[in-house]
């Protein structure tokens, strides 16, 4: 009787510990995916700059300006909740502007000489620098909170009391196309 208590004292310690792991991991990934959100959106403020800026040059460069209101409709369209499909209509308008603002930049050298344009691509380009490493770091909570409801004895904590979904990382299919190297897994 007394070895059947302290099995079960064990066994519940163990639920206890994998309960509160599972709990721990999905809210590190739910920061992360808030840190995400929050430099997406902190290129809003810069984009808010940048479009009066590009309206002035519309006749040179007209597409630039669409570019940038897709971008800010699609980061303020971005889910609350973790999702990484979800990030990569906004990774592909980034990638956009920023080449079209480089094209501006070579096709009509006067537009270099304004001072601000260099200023804000250059914010531009560092809020997305900012954006990658939140990504970063979200991938590396996702796979810890998948592995966390994956591999037992976790699975079945999750199964039987918190019965959390997996959180799909975000990848980007367009950069890794440009590798010859495919691992066999």
């Amino acid at each position: 009787m007394e070895l059947l208590l302290v099995i079960a004292i064990v066994l519940g310690v163990l639920a206890y510990v994998h309960y509160n792991k599972i709990v721990s991991a999905y809210n590190r990934v739910q920061r992360a995916w808030s840190d995400v959100l929050t430099y997406q959106r902190q290129k809003i403020k810069v984009l808010d700059v940048l479009e009066p800026q590009v309206a002035g040059f519309q006749d040179y460069e007209s597409q630039l300006l669409e570019k940038i209101v897709g971008l800010r409709s699609a980061i303020t369209s971005l889910p609350s909740v973790a999702d990484g499909e979800a990030l990569k209509s906004v990774d592909r308008g980034t990638k956009a502007l920023l080449g079209g603002l480089n094209l501006a930049f070579e096709a009509y050298p006067e537009l270099k000489s304004a001072e601000l344009m260099n200023n804000l691509m250059r914010e531009v380009a560092e809020q997305e620098g900012n954006v990658s490493g939140a990504i970063t770091l979200f991938n590396l909570n996702v796979e810890h909170f998948n592995n966390s409801i994956q591999l037992f004895p976790g699975s079945l904590v999750n199964r039987l009391t918190l019965k959390k979904s997996l959180v799909t990382p975000f990848s980007d299919s367009q950069a890794s196309a440009g590798f010859e190297y495919k691992p066999n897994f």
